[in-house]
């Protein structure tokens, strides 16, 4: 009986230790079309065209509420950089414009939703 008992508890540590190891249902695919990067546990979907910059935030695939939050978008390309603030609209941060956003274009958002400190998330537009 007491091997019966140490087989069974050998497999059940075993099978922690794979679930452990497995996925944890981080989505980091795009939603809306973006480019996807991931900064303190929370996936950044930032959206470049010519007439409009979208970042969208989830955690662990659930919509965070941009309500209260504060963002700029830095654009770099051709040796330049344009400065562009971002505003919380229903489900992402948004700013209309006429933006260059060719292809090798670096961006750089700095977020700071409600009531948490600024981050720095980098995405390079394909």
């Amino acid at each position: 009986m007491k091997l019966l008992h140490t087989l069974l508890a050998l497999g059940l540590a075993i099978s922690g230790a794979a679930h452990a190891a497995g996925a944890h249902g981080h989505e980091d695919k795009p939603l809306h079309g973006g480019i996807v990067a991931e900064a303190k546990d929370l996936d950044y979907e930032f959206v470049a065209r010519a007439d409009r910059l979208q970042l969208y935030v989830r955690d662990h695939g659930k919509p965070v509420n941009p309500a209260g939050a504060t963002a700029k978008v830095t654009l770099l390309a051709g040796g330049g950089s344009r400065e562009v603030p971002l505003q919380p609209m229903a489900d992402r941060l948004e700013a209309a414009g006429s933006f260059q956003v060719a292809a090798g274009t670096k961006a750089v958002a700095v977020v700071a939703l409600a009531g948490k400190p600024p981050v720095s998330v980098r995405f390079v537009l394909k």
